[in-house]
């Protein structure tokens, strides 16, 4: 048996990107959606793929999901995101309650200083307008539009808000760093998210033991042609532990004039 439920969010006009609200955000709306109304309840999420159709506006977003019969472990929900009747999203999510079992880190943290040993960047406003919202240290020598070899961007972040890091805010995490490939070029172009998955890992089960503030953020691109990219990303806590993994498909647009 399924259920079937609407669910009205908003969107943050603070979190503007290039022609619309920041993909990662978007997604982080969709999953408090999910989990307040379909197939959350108290199972932790392990897995949230977004699928951005269109840009999305500031102002409400309609929620929409369906969930099958839950597992005794696990639940899924197909969702679906619309403004002004027209559909902007799709994805899906799945929440598994944890168990004892084996443990392997595989992504450790990076070894780099920490953040109060880096300076702030400020990406320009035109270009990431949601970026007002955080404070980005660059861990490495690797800069947006440097002009560098690697398609890499390895950076302390926070959100000045101070709000909780849980699931939600990871989300939004996995996208906050320019595409990798801003590290190779020298000239800015968009390249915007087509489809965000995060993979999220046991350490928020117990979310109010991480240390606030600081997260540690890398992205880079795994392959890019015919006018698409391949990112790959990682969150870990301040304490170096890994939250979550993300990899999306983004489109590769023209030079800006």
């Amino acid at each position: 048996m399924t259920t079937s439920t609407e669910h009205e969010s908003q969107i943050d006009p603070e979190w503007r990107s290039w022609e619309g609200a920041h993909g990662g955000h978007v997604a982080a709306v969709a999953l408090a959606a999910v989990r307040a109304r379909f197939a959350g309840g108290a199972r932790p999420v392990r897995t949230l793929t977004t699928h951005f159709l269109a840009p999305v506006g500031a102002g409400p977003l309609h929620v929409s999901g369906t969930a099958p019969a839950s597992g005794k472990r696990t639940a899924a929900c197909v969702f679906s995101g619309h403004q002004d009747g027209l559909p902007v999203v799709v994805g899906s999510a799945l929440f598994g309650s944890g168990r004892p079992g084996t443990a392997y880190d595989g992504q450790p943290a990076p070894d780099v200083p920490g953040p109060d040993d880096c300076r702030s960047v400020r990406l320009p406003g035109h270009l990431a307008p949601f970026a007002r919202q955080l404070e980005i240290r660059p861990a490495t020598a690797d800069l947006p539009l440097a002009g560098g070899d690697r398609a890499e961007l390895l950076a302390w972040v926070r959100f000045l808000d101070d709000r909780p890091l849980d699931a939600g805010a990871v989300v939004t995490l996995t996208d906050v760093l320019p595409p990798a490939l801003y590290a190779v070029w020298k000239a800015p172009r968009p390249v915007p998210s087509a489809e965000l998955t995060v993979h999220f890992t046991d350490a928020l089960d117990e979310s109010e033991a991480l240390p606030e503030g600081w997260t540690l953020v890398r992205i880079r691109t795994d392959h890019a042609g015919a006018g698409w990219a391949v990112d790959d990303s990682a969150v870990w806590s301040a304490d170096g532990r890994l939250l979550a993994l993300g990899r999306q498909s983004r489109v590769v647009r023209g030079a800006l004039p």
